[in-house]
């Protein structure tokens, strides 16, 4: 587009122009876009200073250009046009032009000085750059928005000394000690003071390779884990006893408990109970470990004393049948619930010192004698509370027939509050050889009834390794089924002389 008129400098930066030029080659101003000249001639021009090629330091001099001064016609068309900063882009309320009262509207240009603090100010008449506008945070008020005009400005432009504190501004005071301390930051907290991850669980007892978490189930299988009471095992240096829940079973609700303590006459005795809860009572499992709790406690207390064996074991056995009756005065289900009774169980025991073995029992739990010469007659030591039992002793049946039955394990004879009457029995034996003290539940016994079958499957060196008969015979057991709750104690007889050193049970 030709101009209407020629311009000698761009009224932007000031840079000369030709005649054919239609752009600043100095900041690329659109010549085409300047007015034309007003219709009255315009006021004569002001006299421009004449710039120094120095300042005397060896700098150049500032130069003044056109726009740094205000406009000198009349007419307000005259004006530069105002140049559009970006979008999203606003100047400060501080960048905007000084509206000084004091000076005219034709007043000359504000000196402006451009040098550190430590250089004097130029002399009179020698113009500076003013600086350029600083760059507006997000969202502060722009000059567009009051209708200021804000004046073009190089990027060449030199960058205004710091401003200082005005001399009438008073110095921040220095806290005294009596001032209260502001509030801090929160801090972030310590690593060192952050709690320790919660430690893995225990490995699975089914693929050994996953965790066990809070629920009891392996995190790797899915498979629940065994209970404490689902496998037990004790050891003492005269006895040992192993109780398993079976394969069949949902919980073990066998319990047993072994001892072993001093007579007053030196000797050792070695206790041992084991006892079966009563599946179709209520809360089996607690009633037969109050019970098995509840006996050997009674032993320890009364053996020491000097009791005889075979009262103390019929004191034993009373105790524990009240132990065993607090617990129906514990009901755990709604009374409204159907099928809750008094818990029961069976129990049988055994006190094995250094010349006499004595038996005692409720139920159909047994005790068995096993030479360790292996060609001497095995026995059965107790006689079971059971239906079988009681047609084999009536000559009703025999012992094969009786067993055959389906209420062969019905027992007559058990520890709880609805008992028909406690009749403790109890036997004394003083075997005239080395030999060992089988005591038992019927989740065994059911695969080795007589006691020739219990001899044959002990181990031989069961009188010097009982854990491991104990553990054999349980095996026995789960391999051949293990429909019920297993729980064996093994006692080699007779005891050692020496007083045995109680063990945790």
């Amino acid at each position: 587009m030709a101009r209407t008129h020629q311009l000698a400098a761009c009224p932007r930066c000031a840079e000369p122009l030709d005649a054919s030029d239609l752009y600043c080659g100095g900041c690329g101003y659109d010549l085409s876009a300047v007015p034309g000249p007003p219709a009255d001639p315009p006021s004569a021009a002001p006299d421009w200073p004449q710039a120094r090629e120095t300042d005397g330091t060896g700098r150049p001099a500032p130069v003044l250009r056109a726009s740094d001064l205000p406009a000198t016609v009349s007419d307000t068309s005259a004006r530069q046009e105002e140049p559009t900063l970006p979008e999203g882009v606003r100047l400060p309320e501080e960048a905007r032009a000084p509206q000084d009262p004091a000076v005219g509207a034709h007043a000359g240009p504000r000196h402006v000085s451009d040098r550190p603090a430590e250089h004097p100010e130029p002399p009179d008449g020698d113009y500076a750059l003013a600086a350029p506008p600083p760059v507006p945070p997000p969202g502060a008020a722009t000059a567009s928005d009051s209708g200021a005009h804000v004046p073009a400005q190089s990027a060449s432009a030199p960058v205004p000394p710091r401003p200082e504190a005005a001399p009438d501004a008073p110095a921040p005071s220095a806290p005294t000690p009596d001032a209260a301390p502001s509030a801090a930051p929160e801090a972030a907290p310590d690593p060192r003071l952050s709690p320790p991850p919660p430690e893995p669980g225990p490995v699975c007892a089914r693929c050994g390779a996953g965790r066990v978490d809070a629920d009891g189930y392996c995190e790797r299988c899915g498979h629940a884990q065994p209970r404490p009471r689902d496998h037990m095992e004790r050891e003492l240096s005269t006895l040992a006893a192993v109780s398993d829940r079976g394969l069949r079973h949902h919980r073990n609700e066998d319990a047993f408990a072994v001892a072993a303590t001093a007579l007053p006459d030196g000797a050792t005795a070695a206790v041992a109970v084991v006892c079966d809860g009563v599946s179709s009572a209520t809360r089996p499992d607690a009633a037969s470990l109050a019970a098995a709790q509840t006996a050997e406690a009674a032993l320890m207390a009364s053996l020491p004393r000097g009791t005889r064996p075979e009262q103390a074991m019929r004191e034993a056995i009373e105790q524990a049948a009240e132990a065993v009756n607090a617990l129906a005065d514990e009901p755990v289900l709604p009374p409204e619930e159907p099928g809750q009774n008094a818990p029961a169980c069976t129990l049988v025991a055994s006190i094995v010192t250094e010349e006499l073995l004595v038996v005692g029992w409720v139920g159909d739990s047994r005790v068995y004698w096993v030479p360790a010469d292996r060609s001497a007659t095995p026995y059965r030591l107790t006689e079971d509370d059971s239906w079988a039992a009681q047609m084999v002793a009536a000559r009703l049946l025999s012992e094969a027939e009786a067993y055959a039955d389906e209420r062969a394990h019905a027992i007559t004879g058990w520890l709880g509050a609805d008992a028909y009457e406690l009749e403790p029995h109890t036997a004394a034996f003083r075997p005239e050889a080395p030999g060992t003290v089988v005591v038992c539940t019927d989740g065994l016994w059911n695969y080795a009834e007589s006691a020739e079958a219990m001899a044959a499957l002990l181990p031989a060196d069961s009188g010097s390794r009982p854990l491991d008969a104990a553990r054999t015979l349980v095996r026995y057991a789960l391999d051949s089924g293990g429909h019920d709750n297993i729980t064996v104690a093994v006692v080699p007889y007779p005891t050692p002389g020496e007083p045995v050193r109680l063990e945790a049970r």
